[in-house]
């Protein structure tokens, strides 16, 4: 599953198992990309505030079903398969259209912005998504003002900001661990947007 140590739920102590109880799905489940942490409980501690308040807070006013479209689309870029199929699930799920989930997930493996079912609002935020993704030296104020100009607000473009730099970081967590979907169950989240500090998966 990874190709570092990790502790399994059944034989946390202390902290990590404060923790596990913390994050865990049905069946005591505990996402790999989290059991990555295990050997320093800290950094899941860390990973998952920041998860939560990122893509999972009442404060957003950008759609939850979007944040999980730029998830899916940073992880498409960054080759990370484990967060696609993880998110892109969530993303399913909150769209409630499978056909059109479907159609999106297409558009974004082929790297075509343009053919996703979006508006254009949206396909800026998945423009800027990409180059902050790909060539983040390269970015300067005239990518912010291409999201302003499309729509977005102030806060708005932090928030796609923070989404996509979120993902960079869940994607090399993943890829330099060597993390797997093995024995994880897709697609769970922490759906309570309400408390920032309720982190159970559903």
């Amino acid at each position: 599953m990874a190709w570092i140590k990790t502790i399994p739920f059944d034989a946390a102590t202390g902290k990590l198992r404060q923790l596990y109880d913390r994050v865990t799905g049905p069946g005591n489940n505990v996402d790999n990309i989290m059991m990555m942490h295990s050997l320093r409980p800290h950094t899941m501690e860390g990973h998952m505030a920041l998860y939560k308040h990122v893509l999972h807070h009442s404060a957003n006013t950008v759609p939850k079903w979007f944040l999980e479209t730029l998830g899916v689309w940073v992880s498409s870029l960054n080759d990370c398969a484990y967060c696609v199929e993880h998110h892109f699930a969530g993303l399913k799920r909150l769209l409630d259209d499978d056909a059109r989930a479907d159609a999106l997930r297409a558009a974004l493996a082929a790297g075509d912005v343009g053919g996703t079912p979006l508006d254009a609002a949206q396909q800026a935020a998945l423009r800027y998504a990409q180059r902050l993704t790909q060539t983040p030296a390269d970015m300067d104020a005239a990518d912010v003002e291409a999201l302003r100009m499309a729509g977005w607000d102030d806060g708005q473009i932090l928030e796609i900001n923070q989404v996509t730099a979120y993902f960079g970081y869940a994607n090399r967590t993943v890829l330099g661990l060597g993390c797997s979907t093995d024995g994880d169950v897709i697609g769970l989240s922490p759906g309570n947007s309400d408390d920032p500090d309720d982190w159970g998966h559903h």
